[in-house]
């Protein structure tokens, strides 16, 4: 890991590092945490190679848009700045500068809080065996990509690296939290959704689906969004004229985020083993629909 003025590494995740300020003996007693993007990509819980280039920077600047849109959902940022006389001092180090996130350290619920809109990837899979999602029954005759009557909520416990994520029940979500803690889980995770795909729509994307993490705020207690909100990595982003218009369901699902390297390696890796890097021509075409997101998205 990079070597920080100022802050110690102290995490690693399959694409972010987390860093605190010196003094501080880990994540328990940081006043803050810098979280750092990285252009790491992973697919069916495995860190691939290469990395797509400049992708932390694009997913940082399209988690902190999503945050200033969902303004009436408590978040974990904190000022990246201080004042110090009449100077500002920036207290995001220049390396790291536009792909790092000033946050305050939140107690995470041990919860991935899924919303899926539409019928697509496991979901899909399942209902073709049991005509259901999650265990969640689904009416007969829905195809891969159709819009689901209603929004899902579909909770997974977060394995530890390098484990899989499994799916749970809500009745397991409460043994895991608490009641009152799972129902706002799912009260905010829905809300979330619900806001940002109509945000999305009126810009021409549709939000097939996406997951959430929440903390508590260590004083006040308060469920508060965490981690990214959004982004290509954590939601699958339709272009809904193409969904519109294409004569298959698979053609219409054309994909913003890393459906370009789930396929490849879906088509050329057993899921044993080490998967094989990918190729230069995945690794751009990826890059450059990560970049057309946070245009059409932001308008930046």
């Amino acid at each position: 890991m990079s070597e920080l003025p100022g802050w110690v590494h102290v995490y690693s995740g399959k694409v972010r590092d987390l860093y605190v300020p010196v003094g501080a003996s880990g994540l328990h007693d940081a006043d803050s945490v810098l979280v750092v993007a990285s252009d790491r990509v992973s697919a069916f819980d495995h860190v691939l190679e290469p990395g797509i280039p400049a992708k932390g920077e694009l997913l940082t600047t399209l988690s902190l848009w999503w945050f200033d849109q969902l303004d009436d959902v408590p978040n974990h940022l904190i000022p990246d700045h201080t004042l110090v006389g009449d100077t500002v001092v920036e207290r995001i180090p220049a390396a790291v500068a536009g792909r790092s996130m000033l946050v305050k350290p939140l107690d995470m619920f041990p919860v991935e809080c899924v919303v899926r809109g539409y019928l697509t990837g496991s979901g899909w899979a399942e209902y073709r065996a049991s005509q259901s999602v999650c265990g969640i029954p689904l009416p007969a005759g829905l195809q891969n990509g159709d819009r689901l009557p209603e929004p899902l909520y579909t909770p997974a416990w977060k394995a530890p690296l390098g484990q899989h994520d499994e799916n749970i029940s809500f009745e397991r979500t409460v043994e895991l939290v608490g009641a009152d803690v799972a129902e706002e889980l799912r009260r905010l995770s829905l809300h979330v959704y619900e806001r940002g795909s109509a945000i999305a729509e009126a810009r021409g994307i549709i939000i097939a689906d996406t997951k959430f993490e929440f903390g508590a705020d260590r004083t006040t207690g308060e469920i508060t969004l965490a981690d990214e909100v959004l982004t290509s990595d954590s939601s699958r982003y339709w272009d809904a004229a193409v969904y519109a218009s294409a004569p298959t369901p698979e053609e219409r699902m054309a994909s913003f985020d890393k459906q370009i390297v789930r396929d490849w390696l879906a088509a050329n890796w057993d899921k044993t083993g080490t998967p094989p890097a990918l190729p230069a021509d995945i690794v751009e075409r990826t890059a450059a629909r990560y970049r057309e997101l946070l245009e059409r998205l932001t308008g930046a």
